[in-house]
């Protein structure tokens, strides 16, 4: 069984992704389901790590925090656009020390700090395990670093580690 579906949560999510893209058929939900299969088996092709998730409790919390950043930093990013760059202070580079190790907890801190409206993960060294960050409207360095340490990197630790 777990060759034919080796992501069953994958396989329904991609399924799910699809109709509401496409919309709701028989045809749709066919259609949508050969290639979340098919794209599950050229997944499992690559033999990537399983993630191990020690704490699924969170993972709400952590959806709701980065929905809440993400739509914040919209609105902040279109002000600071819409009124001509006139409230932006500056922006500007940052290095930040991370403890979070998992791999996969890495990627989605990446994805959550590339998401959201005006930051850019920038690049990781894995050896000092350091994190530089781009920022749009980089006023309190502190708060940045705050924000990533104790709103995202501590969630992560708790959920991989």
């Amino acid at each position: 069984m777990n060759r034919l579906f080796p992501y069953p949560l994958l396989i329904v999510l991609l399924i799910i992704t699809w109709l509401m893209l496409a919309g709701f058929s028989v045809g749709q939900f066919l259609l949508g389901t050969l290639t979340a299969i098919i794209a599950t088996w050229g997944l499992a092709a690559l033999h990537p790590a399983k993630p191990r998730l020690r704490r699924w409790d969170l993972l709400p919390r952590l959806f709701a925090i980065v929905f809440y950043d993400i739509v914040r930093s919209n609105i902040a990013v279109a002000g600071i656009i819409l009124h001509g760059g006139r409230k932006v202070g500056k922006s500007g580079f940052m290095t930040i020390p991370l403890d979070l190790r998992d791999p996969m907890g890495l990627a989605i801190l990446a994805i959550i700090i590339t998401g959201t409206p005006g930051t850019a993960w920038i690049d990781y060294n894995s050896a000092r395990n350091i994190l530089i960050l781009h920022v749009f409207d980089l006023v309190d360095e502190t708060a940045w670093l705050n924000l990533i340490k104790n709103r995202y990197e501590y969630l992560l630790q708790e959920i991989f580690e």
